[in-house]
């Protein structure tokens, strides 16, 4: 049905959680040069560590930006990309002003999208523009991958894996990357601007539904369990 190392390319080990410390970035550097994941995704302070660890491996390091709920000033976005740019990242995933986006003000999330681009573009690292869809409504989501469009992107993002809504009862759940926000964003970004779901990804079946929505790229931390399930022989 497919090879793992090809499903491997598909994914960026995330090493995202705020406790995680850095034995733990370390094993996780491991998995990811085992199985021969795309990057692995690690907060801005932890880049040259990365780099040092994974110096021999063809997995590259993707550091967050504004992570995660992109409420930094446009100032700082800007600098933290340069550093971690400087520091060893190959690629940058960035929050958007959720806040702003959800306003409608559009043109300050354009903006600010463009200057960490353009920091990006130097280095010739590709940029990844988290949306954070749980906050957004359809046509918000929309009006962004227009936006995305206008700016040729590399990549559009549907979560953080971070984003919490009070339920009914009062408790908070996590909400990631759905189907139906994948099928949004593709059908209104333009066909050359790659998608990564991200967010409560978990199992190889829900790696595989992604792909045949047509994302490029999944980012999860469910790696290890993920690729056990697709070296099984049913799998074959």
């Amino acid at each position: 049905m497919f090879q793992s190392r090809e499903l491997a390319r598909l994914i960026d080990h995330s090493l995202l959680h705020p406790a995680l410390t850095d034995a733990e970035m370390l094993a996780g550097c491991a998995v990811a040069h085992q199985y021969g994941c795309a990057t692995v995704c690690v907060k801005p302070y932890a880049v040259p560590l990365v780099k040092k660890t994974l110096k021999a491996s063809p997995v590259g390091i993707c550091s967050v930006v504004g992570f995660p709920h992109g409420n930094s000033i446009t100032m700082l976005k800007l600098r933290e990309t340069q550093e971690a740019l400087l520091a060893g990242a190959t690629e940058i995933d960035m929050v958007i002003n959720i806040g702003k986006a959800a306003a409608g003000v559009y043109d300050y999330v354009k903006e600010e999208v463009r200057a960490i681009h353009k920091a990006c573009q130097r280095h010739n690292a590709p940029l990844k523009v988290i949306f954070e869809n749980a906050y957004l409504k359809d046509e918000q989501i929309v009006e962004l991958c227009k936006v995305m469009s206008d700016l040729n992107v590399e990549y559009v993002k549907t979560s953080t894996g971070f984003a919490y809504l009070k339920q009914d009862d009062g408790s908070y759940a996590c909400h990631g990357a759905t189907e139906h926000d994948v099928k949004l964003m593709r059908r209104h970004c333009a066909p050359h601007i790659k998608i990564k779901a991200a967010g409560g990804i978990r199992t190889l079946a829900d790696v595989l539904k992604f792909r045949g929505l047509g994302c490029a790229r999944i980012g999860t931390s469910s790696t290890e369990q993920i690729m056990a399930d697709a070296a099984a022989p049913d799998q074959c």
